[in-house]
């Protein structure tokens, strides 16, 4: 008797992921955040590898092979740097600027835009540079030639995203929030360290 083989479409599925995620989030915050930065930082850097490739197979340039060290430097980025440092960031806000001091929405986002995000952006340039193996002179050239245009652009980009993720957003749900709109960011980053 012959068996018919029928796809298991389980509707559930996604609602079942998101409470693991949030039993994870809530059991170990700074282990989950980190593997979920890692994850989409990696994907960001695979994002704009394909994204190259594609312009240049519209250019009828000669494709480059995907770059398979690009996403393990920025899954390590992501989960030894951005998710921890992310956690810490959004939790010292909330200790600094409450809800109850006078204009904390513009206080917080000119705290991240201004000190945070600089900072951040260059420690990204930094730790890009060590796990590429360059020099610390090849670090200062990429400063040179990429940081401020990047942090013009950074500021264009996030700026309207931070205000909604630092003010508007739950403080456990913010890193995920800065991840999955850095997964488009990273892709950027990639293309202009080039």
């Amino acid at each position: 008797m012959p068996v018919e083989s029928l796809p298991v479409r389980d509707p559930a599925f996604p609602r079942r992921l998101l409470q693991q995620y949030l039993l994870l989030l809530k059991k170990y915050p700074i282990l989950t955040k980190s593997v979920t930065s890692g994850i989409l930082s990696a994907l960001g850097n695979l994002l704009s590898q394909a994204l190259e490739r594609r312009k240049k197979s519209k250019d009828g340039s000669s494709k480059k092979d995907i770059d398979f060290m690009g996403p393990g430097r920025f899954a390590i980025y992501g989960l030894c740097v951005t998710g921890p440092l992310s956690h810490y960031f959004y939790q010292l806000i909330e200790l600094l600027l409450p809800t109850t001091v006078p204009y904390c929405m513009l206080k917080r986002l000119l705290l991240d835009r201004l000190i945070f995000a600089p900072a951040f952006l260059l420690l990204f340039f930094f730790i890009m540079n060590i796990l590429e193996g360059r020099t610390f002179s090849a670090f200062q050239g990429k400063v040179r030639a990429g940081y401020w245009p990047a942090l013009k652009m950074n500021w264009k980009v996030w700026t309207p995203f931070q205000f909604i993720n630092i003010n508007y957003v739950p403080v456990q749900f913010r890193v995920l929030f800065a991840n999955l709109v850095a997964l488009f960011w990273y892709a950027y980053l990639a293309s202009v360290r080039k």
